[in-house]
């Protein structure tokens, strides 16, 4: 007997995700070492892939993907759009933002200088980046690297990136981004040693105050997710284009989160990091193995990416005469996000973790904007 498509692949994304989130719990210094270059978030996309490759099954057509659109990317953004403490973003400093939002900006904008250099000295680099279509690789990694999985997805979705590209991405990015962070930590241990040879005499900040200042009881899980369940629920009545309902509910989030009082932003994190886990999942429905290659150019252009947006921070930091420790702690909370860019600052000063907090929350929720400039500029500039 012959199990029903729809039905396998819900096997398939419940094994995926209860596997992907137990895994995440366990205290072994092996796993947790193959966690570090193998993250729990690819091997939710690998999995359901792995399943389909191996047994030649075609589930790129079961309902899970309209659900995933329709429902579960939706509530996605709501629980991460919700997480945003706006009101505690003066006690960072003017200046720390300014050097996040230029690296931030970095990211976003390099991709199209360089494809357009790139293709500009080679034709084959043209053939690659426009005619294949890579340049949609490219932009997944500005969400990944400023916003995390959440804004990866939706971006790839905007981008219409082939799923054989965003795998190889995947990949790519996941190894880049793991030794960053280890470089991001022997830089940080010489930032004030740099910083006084270069001349810069800036004072760090003070601890920072508790991150919560709220009072009273927080407002019931089961209370937000019905909300987020209502508004992706009117959202799809409404049936808005895709870009609009990313927009729509990204200001609703925010909106929640600084408006409502005594919000459960624990749970809405949490929230949103098992339905990241769940699309991921989903996709990987979808992926096919056979085409799992990135061309050299690629490879290349993602790394002087990488290697520019360092060195245009260092050089925003050195004209705002601000200590080069936040140059590491800017780009990781750029690059690496809530878990990496405190566990860096940690390496420094323990208590500058809330600083380097708040600036990968900041980072987790403006990573799709960003995303979307990057399309804009590849669509007004190179296409």
């Amino acid at each position: 007997m012959e199990l029903n498509p729809d039905i396998l692949a819900s096997l398939i994304v419940i094994i995926t995700v209860v596997f992907v989130l137990k895994i995440n719990q366990i205290n072994n210094r092996v796993i947790q070492g193959i966690l570090n270059w193998f993250p729990a978030i690819l091997f939710a996309y690998v999995i359901p892939a792995g399943f389909t490759h191996a047994f030649g099954w075609d589930l790129s057509g079961v309902v899970l993907h309209s659900w995933s659109r329709n429902w579960i990317i939706p509530i996605t953004l709501l629980a991460v759009m919700s997480a945003l403490p706006l009101r505690q973003l003066a006690i960072v400093g003017a200046r720390p933002l300014i050097l996040f939002f230029a690296g931030s900006l970095f990211i976003a904008t390099l991709p199209v200088i360089l494809v357009s250099a790139f293709t500009l000295f080679s034709p084959d680099n043209q053939a690659i980046f426009i005619d294949q279509d890579y340049w949609k690789g490219l932009v997944p990694i500005v969400g990944g690297w400023i916003g995390g999985s959440t804004s990866q997805l939706i971006l790839k979705e905007l981008a219409q990136t082939p799923e054989n590209i965003f795998l190889s991405v995947l990949v790519l990015d996941n190894i880049l981004v793991n030794i960053w962070t280890i470089l991001m930590f022997q830089f940080i241990k010489k930032g004030e040693m740099i910083s006084q040879w270069m001349g810069i005499k800036d004072p760090l900040p003070a601890n920072l105050a508790s991150a919560d200042q709220t009072t009273g009881k927080k407002i019931y899980p089961w209370a937000i997710f019905l909300v987020f369940v209502s508004l992706a629920g009117i959202t799809f009545w409404l049936e808005i284009s895709f870009l609009n309902l990313v927009i729509s509910l990204s200001i609703l989030g925010m909106m929640l989160g600084n408006l409502v009082p005594n919000w459960n932003t624990g749970f809405s994190l949490k929230l949103g990091g098992v339905c990241i886990v769940l699309v991921m999942a989903i996709l990987g429905l979808r992926l096919d193995f056979s085409n799992l290659t990135l061309p050299f150019s690629f490879v290349g252009l993602v790394l002087v990416w990488l290697i520019l947006h360092f060195l245009g921070m260092i050089l925003v930091s050195r004209v705002l005469r601000l200590n080069l420790i936040w140059v590491p702690i800017a780009s990781m909370a750029n690059l690496g996000g809530i878990s990496t860019a405190p566990a860096v600052t940690a390496a420094y000063r323990k208590d500058l973790m809330p600083h380097a907090v708040l600036l990968a929350i900041l980072s987790m929720v403006t990573g799709t904007a960003w995303g979307m400039l990057t399309i804009y500029l590849f669509s007004n500039w190179i296409l």
